[in-house]
């Protein structure tokens, strides 16, 4: 596959990443049997993260016995202070079997309480910092699912890679995320390009994403056929049709008024709900394993039953989203898979 220059970092990577998510649920051998294929495809780019179960341990013995500068390994922490980076580094040094990450992120900062504690003395980012200077970590990188956020901590000038959702429903980063990490010239990957597995077509996905020349899209994979599908239509460089416009906008008006966001505009809820965790039961159920999904989503749904049905939620949503039916209809997706 063809290789792209990945912004600051001078990274040649390839034109699509490995997302980490969906091995989770593979066994070791499948797990590693896919790695491999994969990256004899040509992608040379992963991604992955301490919170994955046992995706970094799995990618770890994918890569065993491959030159490791061949290959471009980003994963992330969801710590806020530095004695916890530091721990999650090393088990993540661990897990990959690598004595370096090419691009350490800081795990969705998606608060104003989560930036200001990961910026404090003593935070997450001193830690990330302490561990370029020992090239235990060559680049610092963040996530983030809010908009706002997103752009406050890129203008930071702290980081050289910036991970965002990125997809034909998930667009709110083409009006200013992209732009702005084009000019300062951050690695770009497109977190979610398939939605989370939402959306179906890879054909209509990848045509759409390629419009944009400085992003990497990141779909988690957990089936080669899923990789070769992918590595073919950005291989191919077919643009975009009218046709294929004409289908998206479709989609979006399917999708669009009932889909949410995550902005969390809708915070703080009186009654401390997660509300767009909870709107992503269905997108979780579809990525972890069925043990994950019940730790991960266990308590935000309990606490969703407490939903007083206020408004204030409705008010807030720039989507206009019925959010308390909304929260009753993930419930309901919650108990149906969880028996």
């Amino acid at each position: 596959m063809e290789k792209t220059r990945f912004g600051k970092t001078e990274l040649m990577v390839s034109k699509a990443a490995f997302g980490g998510i969906p091995i989770m649920r593979l066994n070791k051998e499948d797990a590693v049997r896919l790695i491999k294929e994969t990256i004899n495809l040509g992608i040379n780019f992963i991604d992955t993260a301490h919170g994955y179960a046992d995706s970094e341990e799995k990618i770890g013995e994918g890569i065993r016995g491959m030159k490791r500068e061949d290959i471009i390994i980003a994963t992330k922490s969801p710590a806020d202070d530095r004695k916890t980076f530091n721990e999650h580094l090393e088990l993540s040094l661990k897990r990959l079997g690598t004595d370096y990450i090419d691009i350490m992120q800081l795990h969705n900062i998606g608060s104003a309480g989560k930036r200001d504690k990961v910026f404090a003395s003593g935070g997450a980012y001193e830690g990330l910092q302490e561990a370029v200077k020992a090239g235990k970590v060559r680049f610092p990188g963040f996530s983030s699912h809010s908009n706002e956020l997103c752009l406050e901590t890129m203008k930071t000038g702290k980081f050289d890679v910036v991970q965002f959702p990125f997809n034909f429903i998930d667009d709110a980063a083409a009006k200013e995320i992209i732009p702005l990490a084009k000019e300062m010239d951050l690695g770009f990957i497109a977190m979610k390009p398939m939605g989370g597995g939402k959306l179906d077509n890879a054909r209509l996905s990848f045509r759409y994403l390629m419009q944009f020349d400085s992003i990497v899209p990141d779909p988690g994979i957990e089936k080669i056929e899923e990789i070769r599908e992918i590595t073919d239509i950005i291989s191919s460089k077919c643009t975009i049709t009218e046709d294929d416009k004409m289908e998206i906008e479709k989609l979006r008006a399917e999708y669009g008024g009932v889909w949410c966001h995550r902005c969390d505009y809708c915070q703080p809820c009186p009654q401390g709900i997660d509300i767009s965790w909870v709107l992503s039961t269905e997108s979780c159920e579809k990525r972890f394993t069925l043990e994950r999904f019940k730790l991960m989503l266990g308590q935000p749904i309990e606490r969703a039953r407490t939903c007083l049905e206020c408004g204030r939620c409705k008010e807030r949503c720039p989507y206009r989203l019925d959010i308390p039916a909304l929260l009753k209809e993930n419930i309901k997706h919650w108990e149906k898979v969880t028996g």
